[in-house]
């Protein structure tokens, strides 16, 4: 979010196929030996191929439970009622919580992965304890939010009673409730409470506007108009134009075609993931907008995504 500050202008095109990220290695991402093209309007930036590769050797996956890492477990707030549990590397810190968007998070326990596993379990089947929400569910309680003190309030009571249940795994040290909020980090407040929002890219499609803010993935832009200015903006928030292929959890952006000057619209980065990006010859944006809220159909498809890894 650091590359994107509120006030900073886009004005970007996406140029020739988006193409598969690869596979991600000591820290590092390693060329699609395949040369898969990607659906732009899916947030994986993976063909099926590398993501099972990737897949072999994931935590995510129970694929890595020789792990040595001390892992952490959270409770994350997303909104009134959308509260859910999850583990992440100890020596990331809030980090994972920041990916997902996380409104405000609380620690409840840290230990070996196996142990944070089964405390994660435990939730879910003793307290019907989400490990994932969907991204049209954040982004709706995004625009109305109670006040901090009631989201630590909702965030201290399941804290509470996950440490009463028993069964808690006897390796996993116990943390005491601190909440943590992200409304400053964040910058919730710039957020409306109607936002439209953005589909995937396509080959020449065009995205100019004013980043009013990011969040996790998404980020939310006010939309320039005919009358602003135009593709003089900068290409992206990551120094991605000029051929260089826009890597995972760019950077983003967005806007329909039609859409007066003025709307507040949001994206998922993730979508840009893959894409050459060079310089908007426009001055408005030509990817499609649509209103908030979609068809149960796509909230499911959503919903079953893994969103990354610890």
């Amino acid at each position: 979010m650091s590359l994107l500050p509120a006030g900073k202008p886009l004005a970007f095109a996406a140029q020739g196929e988006r193409l598969c990220l690869g596979v991600r290695r000591a820290g590092r991402w390693i060329v699609c030996p395949y040369g898969a093209v990607l659906d732009g309007a899916s947030a994986k930036d993976q063909c099926a191929r590398c993501a099972q590769l990737d897949r072999s050797r994931s935590v995510a996956a129970d694929t890595m439970a020789d792990d040595p890492r001390p892992y952490g477990v959270y409770l994350a707030y997303f909104g009134p009622g959308l509260l859910k549990v999850g583990i992440t590397a100890a020596e990331r810190g809030p980090a994972r919580l920041v990916e997902q968007g996380a409104v405000a998070y609380a620690w409840l326990g840290r230990g070996p992965l196996m142990a944070a596993r089964r405390a994660e379990a435990l939730l879910g089947s003793a307290l019907a304890v989400p490990d994932r929400f969907t991204k049209a569910a954040k982004r709706a309680a995004r625009g109305a939010l109670p006040p901090v003190p009631d989201r630590a309030a909702e965030l201290a009571q399941l804290h509470r009673t996950a440490r009463e249940l028993a069964g808690w795994p006897e390796t996993l040290e116990p943390v005491e409730f601190a909440c943590a909020d992200h409304t400053e980090l964040f910058g919730l407040d710039r957020i409306p409470g109607e936002v439209a929002e953005l589909g995937g890219m396509t080959a020449g499609a065009e995205i100019v506007g004013e980043v009013l803010t990011g969040v996790g993935a998404d980020v939310y832009l006010r939309l320039a108009g005919e009358g602003d200015g135009g593709g003089s903006g900068e290409v992206g928030g990551a120094a991605n134009g000029g051929g260089e292929r826009a890597g995972a959890g760019g950077f983003g952006a967005g806007a329909g075609a039609g859409a007066g000057a003025g709307v507040v619209a949001v994206m998922d980065a993730r979508l840009l993931s893959g894409w050459v990006l060079g310089a908007a010859e426009g001055r408005v944006t030509t990817v499609t907008v649509r209103a908030a809220g979609r068809g149960a159909g796509e909230r499911e498809r959503e919903g079953a995504e893994q969103e990354g890894l610890f």
